[in-house]
């Protein structure tokens, strides 16, 4: 009844317009329901045949009355329609609500609902003392992002997520099904049954706050968390190696992965991540660049690393950079940025490099390298202290080869001046600028090999200083050593310190 009133309303307003009015209503009439001009009031063009006195002429003057009653009994048509109301055909209503996609687009939205199960959350805590009691309590330091890599539940991601942490818990999206959450799971408590409750409470456990629930990027999944236990690091390369106990392996997705080789600049790359704790966003962008270098958190390069111009932001380390068809060609890893956010600039490590490592990782539980066993000054404070080329050596391990073999150390005399050790600048064929140089060199021998070291001696002789070149044979040893110094790292378990260089 009440839209029969407006529509009556419609009506007496019309019968009392001025023909003025009737014209003006017959544009809106026109765009609104889209009749051509010619179909409602006809013109007489220059070349048409003037009509005769008995036919009806309608111009364009607003002060035509034949004008106004087409107008009129129109719009009392379409108002009567309207007020009894028109039966929408099903497949008239649908198409309205459809939404009209391209082609790129549903491959995108494809690639992202194929992988993003494999794309995994990690929540890092740490033990503090409580301050109210003598119990310790375990806090977040941090999140991350990872992915998937066998049925066995081995999880991948960058090692600076995970280093500093005694504790993680990695979500995993696993198909609903109509099932309840896998078993193993870690839920919280809730008053009544049924859903899990995700509400944060601060009377809970620290280590349960992000629980599993129901609630996912699709109706289709839901979120189930785990405690991870570490597999294996490699600092020198930032990767990590963590594995969640399931006891259905069917309910994870390992990612399809690719390969970083042949990779072109231009092409198009995905990523998914957690940035700022958003779960499973993705973000496109392309390949930027290739053959880049970052450094490890040990201050190791590594090599051949990908940019890309897709948003990769603080929480997305260790997720996965895929191509346009949802293959795995690189880890995300780092970003250059003057504010910590994005600035379109983000590299990834490349697949290649993970898959020999995570696969190591997986066999062994650790990757071992040769080094010199020595300590040594980043580039940039020796620079200061006026050397402008080399690795300035600080601490030589007594009883070490590199001892044995001659190579001396920074020290203080006994008089408190500081006696400079020497200066790396060759190994083998490759000249030593800086410390990612000497890196390098390393990269290409094994943990018993000798190599020939050139370094810079600066020795006092009658008052005043000399420089001379002194070659040395080093033996290389295993990296394994560097397990014997201890440092707070994922899980209570070993790891290197950033000045035990090469």
């Amino acid at each position: 009844m009440k839209r029969l009133s407006v529509y009556t309303s419609l009506l007496i307003v019309l019968t009392t317009i001025s023909q003025r009015d009737v014209y003006a209503f017959e544009g809106r009439y026109r765009r609104l329901f889209g009749v051509p001009r010619r179909s409602v009031v006809p013109t007489w063009h220059a070349a048409t045949p003037k009509p005769n006195n008995d036919s009806i002429h309608l111009n364009d003057s607003p002060e035509n009355p034949e004008r106004r009653k087409i107008l009129l009994s129109s719009a009392a048509a379409f108002a009567s329609a309207f007020a009894v109301g028109k039966q929408v055909e099903p497949a008239e209503a649908a198409s309205a609500t459809t939404v009209i996609l391209e082609d790129s687009e549903k491959r995108r939205i494809d690639t992202f609902e194929k992988c993003a199960p494999s794309v995994v959350f990690i929540d890092t805590f740490t033990q503090k003392q409580d301050a109210f009691s003598p119990n310790s309590i375990e806090v977040p330091i941090g999140t991350g992002s990872g992915f998937v890599w066998d049925k066995q539940g081995h999880i991948v991601t960058n090692y600076h997520v995970v280093r500093n942490a005694r504790s993680a818990q990695v979500a995993i999206v696993t198909p609903t099904n109509g099932k309840a959450l896998p078993a193993g799971a870690i839920t919280m408590t809730t008053d009544s049954p049924g859903d899990v409750d995700d509400t944060f409470n601060v009377f809970k456990p620290q280590s349960e706050i992000r629980a599993s629930s129901r609630k996912s990027f699709s109706p289709d999944y839901q979120r189930s968390v785990f405690r991870a236990k570490v597999v294996g690091v490699d600092p020198g390369k930032d990767i990590a190696v963590l594995k969640v106990e399931v006891q259905d392996p069917d309910i994870l997705q390992p990612i399809s992965v690719g390969t970083s080789k042949n990779l072109k600049v231009g092409q198009v790359a995905l990523a998914i991540g957690n940035p700022f704790g958003l779960d499973h966003t993705l973000t496109q962008g392309i390949i930027s660049g290739l053959g880049r270098e970052v450094r490890s958190p040990t201050g190791r390069p590594i090599s051949n690393v990908i940019q890309t111009d897709a948003a990769i932001n603080p929480g997305n380390s260790g997720g996965p950079l895929l191509d346009s068809s949802g293959r795995l060609i690189g880890m995300n890893t780092a970003i250059y940025s003057p504010s910590g956010a994005s600035a379109g600039i983000g590299f990834a490590i490349p697949i290649d490099s993970v898959n020999f490592i995570v696969n190591t990782l997986i066999k062994d539980g650790k990757v071992i390298r040769p080094i010199l066993g020595i300590g040594y000054l980043e580039s940039r404070q020796a620079r200061a202290l006026g050397i402008s080329r080399g690795v300035l050596v600080l601490d030589v391990p007594p009883d070490s080869p590199a001892a044995k073999a001659g190579l001396r150390g920074t020290s203080r005399t006994e008089t408190g001046l500081i006696e400079i050790g020497d200066i790396i600048v060759k190994v083998g064929s490759t000249v030593i600028n800086t410390e990612a140089n000497l890196f390098e060199a390393l990269e290409g021998y094994f943990p018993g090999d000798n190599i020939e070291v050139k370094v810079l001696r600066i020795e006092a002789v009658s008052d005043r200083l000399e420089q001379r070149e002194v070659k040395l044979t080093i033996p290389l040893q295993s990296s394994e050593i560097l397990d014997q110094v201890p440092s707070v790292t994922l899980f209570q378990q070993l790891g290197q310190q950033p000045q035990l260089g090469p």
